[in-house]
């Protein structure tokens, strides 16, 4: 299916509209320092950005992101396949998911703080426990509509484990995979932000925490937007060609 090559042109309108929003909101409150106008943030973040520390704190940030993104895919994968494939493990396995699934993040996070301390393994391991059971509802569906007379045609062509995984199941299960992870970067950084804020000592969250005991709002936006502009750039780039990509065989 061909881009629509009016997309970029909408979507700088729509952002465009975002901004002038943002701006009248601004200027009917009244007050700068309770919400500050684009023209405003703009400059701090240019600040930021020349004095190193917006790029230190976005590297740690993602850093973060990218650890428990890459766990939480991996196991969220494997239990959703084996859940999807098997009713008795479905069976065992449901009720834990269902669980975790209604588990709070912020208990999660504090719960890994205190049995594992302040530090980077209890906070990646934190985000990576909040996202696992979402990637698991979606691959478990995946692998319940893999189609059967695909599955008989890799035992008549004698097909291993191996190769069955790699020719006949995994591309059927790229459209769930690829909705995943799509879906899973949104709801990841989100968690790591208050991660930071809760205790980590660099990162976006630790800036956003900092300048909100200051009670700086120009700066909690410029680090905000920062970050959600860099999220933005890889969901743009990376993650919607992929799922694209993904999804295309069955538009064939």
């Amino acid at each position: 299916m061909a881009a629509d090559p009016r997309k970029p042109g909408i979507t700088a309108l729509s952002l465009a509209g975002l901004l002038a929003f943002w701006s009248l909101l601004a200027i009917a409150g009244g007050d700068a320092d309770l919400l500050p106008p684009p023209w405003r943030v703009a400059p701090l973040i240019y600040a930021e950005a020349a004095s190193g520390e917006l790029a230190r704190h976005l590297v740690a940030t993602l850093r973060r992101v990218a650890m428990a993104y890459v766990i939480a895919m991996s196991l969220g994968m494997a239990i959703g396949m084996l859940m999807g494939l098997s009713r008795r493990a479905n069976q065992w396995l449901d009720p834990w998911l269902i669980v975790f699934l209604n588990l709070p993040a912020l208990v999660t996070i504090v719960l890994a703080y205190l049995w594992i301390g302040l530090n980077e393994t209890a906070a990646v391991m934190a985000v990576a426990l909040n996202k696992i059971p979402t990637v698991i509802v979606t691959i478990r569906e995946g692998a319940r509509a893999l189609d059967p007379r695909l599955d008989d045609m890799a035992r008549v062509f004698r097909l291993t484990r191996l190769e069955k995984l790699r020719h006949v199941v995994l591309p059927q299960l790229a459209p769930f995979i690829a909705s995943a992870g799509r879906s899973g970067i949104a709801l990841i950084w989100k968690i790591v932000l208050v991660v930071e804020f809760l205790g980590r000592s660099d990162g976006i969250g630790f800036q956003i925490h900092l300048y909100f005991q200051l009670f700086d709002v120009g700066m909690v936006l410029a680090y905000a937007i920062s970050f959600i502009i860099v999220m933005l750039l890889i969901e743009g780039l990376i993650l919607q060609p992929w799922e694209t990509r993904a999804s295309r065989w069955r538009r064939a």
